[in-house]
């Protein structure tokens, strides 16, 4: 057998194994560490590499954004900040036609910019909307999937875990990135809104309307939200300036939020020490998987697979956008069935070399940044898309009267607009790299 065969046939024993319900990082670690030794023929040569990679790995200094922006996040929900925002947003929103359920969508967006993480993001908002929207009559297909819907913002808005890690798997600027990510961002949390208003006409007695707030509590509620758009400010201005590199801005967002919960009351000791573990657990398991899919990925490069089919795929004459829609796709079902993390972390190192060979029309940096996006939108649907969203599954353990099949049916909506949304953003990639551009010229 081949080497290049030994690396296609790696991928479907895989997948067995992840299906088999092992841990993704350890069967990345089994068959990496397996296909090295098989390629090399040299035990001792095979742990010397995964000695070197280990130290190569976990050197990188950039990987300490994200203990960080994890802590940033504990502390952030433990201060309360959800239920300001959810509050401020129903000021505002809650007299209109699925107002609520808007207001959930506008809460989880200003979360999710210090929170960075979509199932904490989901999970917080959920605690703090979800009594909410069932108060005022919403379907539980409706709330849960807009909540599932939501907690996706954590994920696209800066900043964010799965940004710092394509940035740091495909070589490309996280501040940069962090800026592209912006609009696509807000236009995500925009179309969901729409959503939520093309149902509740469709369906106009599914949920009551909210008594319209006079503009004095609403200036009081949104005073209440300033250490939410404090933190944003110092964080993501901080980097887009150039103030802060982006590990000093992490630095800074958790120094800050954490100040913020201290403040509020809320930050005890015990509470303090659970968020310190929590932290240390959460990246526990991301730097396991990152060392699993460094591992695996060091296996293939060695097998000369991604040259081998970057080489093809541009022997072949395919159309770029042809070969990108593929690669969309298959993101779309790999999401069906992966976590967002796994599927970054296993695919962008061999598929990033591939694309970056095909014209796109524009610069090598300008199409990292624009691929990046599209590939963490289409991760980002995978969260709420049968039959492993996670964000469904932990919405829907909230929302103990209702049954994970009608939480499908409220997440179809939200799904659409996303795959809309890639539409959109791939045929005109300016609205995703303008920003960038505009800074620069500055």
């Amino acid at each position: 057998m081949s080497n290049i065969d030994l690396a296609l046939w790696s991928f479907p024993v895989l997948l067995v194994i992840v299906f088999l319900r092992a841990p993704i990082a350890l069967a990345m670690i089994a068959i990496g560490v397996g296909g090295t030794y098989l390629v090399i023929g040299n035990p001792m040569m095979t742990l010397n590499q995964l000695k070197t990679l280990t130290y190569g790995t976990f050197s990188n200094y950039s990987f300490s954004i994200i203990p960080l922006f994890l802590l940033m996040g504990q502390f952030a929900t433990l201060s309360g900040m959800s239920a300001s925002l959810f509050r401020a947003a129903e000021a505002f929103l809650g007299h209109r036609r699925g107002g609520v359920a808007m207001s959930a969508i506008g809460a989880c967006a200003g979360f999710g910019a210090i929170c960075g993480s979509s199932l904490a993001t989901a999970a917080t908002m959920g605690q703090t909307a979800l009594p909410e929207l069932r108060r005022y009559g919403y379907p539980g297909s409706l709330a849960t999937g807009a909540l599932a819907a939501g907690g996706t913002l954590g994920i696209l808005i800066p900043p964010s875990v799965i940004l710092v890690i394509y940035a740091i798997l495909a070589e490309q600027n996280i501040e940069k990135l962090f800026i592209a990510a912006l609009i696509p961002g807000i236009l995500a949390a925009i179309g969901y809104m729409i959503a939520i208003s093309i149902w509740v006409r469709a369906y106009p007695n599914s949920a009551a309307v909210k008594d319209r707030v006079a503009w004095p509590e609403r200036l009081v509620l949104l005073a209440k939200v300033w250490p939410v758009m404090a933190v944003f400010v110092a964080v993501v201005g901080g980097i887009y300036t150039g103030i802060f590199t982006p590990t000093e801005a992490a630095a800074v967002g958790a120094a800050g939020t954490g100040i913020i919960a201290l403040v509020s009351g809320e930050l005890t000791l015990e509470r303090l020490r659970e968020a310190i573990l929590s932290t240390a657990s959460s990246t526990a398991m991301i730097f396991l998987i990152i060392l699993g899919a460094g591992i695996y990925n060091n296996f293939l490069s060695l097998t000369q697979l991604p040259q081998t089919a970057s080489m093809w795929v541009g022997e072949q004459g395919f159309s770029p956008w042809f070969v990108l829609t593929l690669v969309l796709l298959m993101y779309l079902a790999f999401g069906c069935v992966m976590d967002s993390l796994s599927m970054i972390l296993l695919t962008v190192p061999i598929i990033f070399p591939i694309m970056s060979v095909l014209d796109f029309g524009m610069s090598v940096n300008d199409f990292g940044l624009w691929f990046g996006i599209l590939v963490l939108i289409v991760v980002e649907v995978g969260l709420i898309t049968p039959p492993v969203g996670l964000n469904l599954f932990i919405i829907n353990a909230m929302a103990k009267d209702t049954p994970i099949s009608e939480t499908y049916k409220g997440a179809l909506p939200f799904v659409l607009t996303d795959i809309f949304r890639v539409v959109v953003l791939a045929c005109f990639p300016a609205i995703t790299l303008w920003l960038v551009w505009v800074i620069d010229a500055l």
